[in-house]
């Protein structure tokens, strides 16, 4: 596996294969978005908000979908508009480029050095599967003491792109979690409940054997 460099990644983005090839649209500015070894991704116009809810907590065995949707507030903000983001608070953003992975490259998604000097952390959640398609949803938190302006269309993070020496699929069983979002997507925890039974089953089992 080898990390891809300002050629190869204009060089992927243009091979001529589709499954080949490496989309990154809308790329507003190549010259100053496409780095060394990095693409510079840009904040997009919607952002999901957590609320207050009349909940003692999360308990992701019991989590349903309605419940995550009753959690956030979807807001849209305009190019040319802000949203503040204030101390300690917590806001799920998309990037504004749709991306496309071949099946033989992954992705990592990792702050700007500028943001994180003013303690705002982007992406807590970073690897980017082979073959993934949509736009990224980006988990951004203000660990500062002053509320920080955010705009759409400002460059909030790099993705760092790696080439696999064989193509990677999904295992037989196995589906995608976050298909194609165009939007910042809430957790899916909701969808692991059969796994987080089967976790109690085998705690209850080992249990009775141990008496």
């Amino acid at each position: 596996m080898s990390t891809l460099g300002r050629n190869e990644l204009l060089d992927a983005m243009g091979a001529e294969s589709p499954n080949e090839r490496l989309y990154v649209t809308p790329l507003l500015d190549t010259d100053q978005q496409v780095d060394r070894g990095a693409i510079d991704l840009r904040l997009g116009t919607e952002f999901l908000l957590l609320k207050r809810v009349r909940r003692p907590g999360i308990e992701p065995r019991n989590l349903q979908k309605t419940d995550l949707d009753e959690m956030h507030e979807r807001l849209v903000v305009p190019f040319g508009d802000e949203l503040w983001l204030h101390p300690r608070h917590f806001v799920l953003a998309a990037t504004l480029e749709y991306l496309g992975l071949p099946a033989n490259m992954s992705a990592s998604v990792v702050g700007r050095s500028s943001w994180g000097r003013m303690v705002l952390l982007v992406a807590t959640a970073v690897f980017v599967h082979p073959g993934f398609r949509g736009c990224l949803t980006l988990e951004l938190v203000n660990e500062g003491d002053a509320p920080i302006c955010l705009s759409p269309g400002m460059r909030i993070a790099q993705l760092v792109v790696d080439k696999h020496d064989e193509p990677t699929e999904l295992a037989p069983n196995q589906k995608k979690k976050y298909l194609a979002p165009v939007r910042p997507q809430p957790s899916r925890l909701w969808a692991e409940h059969s796994e987080l039974q089967r976790l109690g089953d085998l705690g209850d089992e080992l249990r009775s054997r141990l008496g």
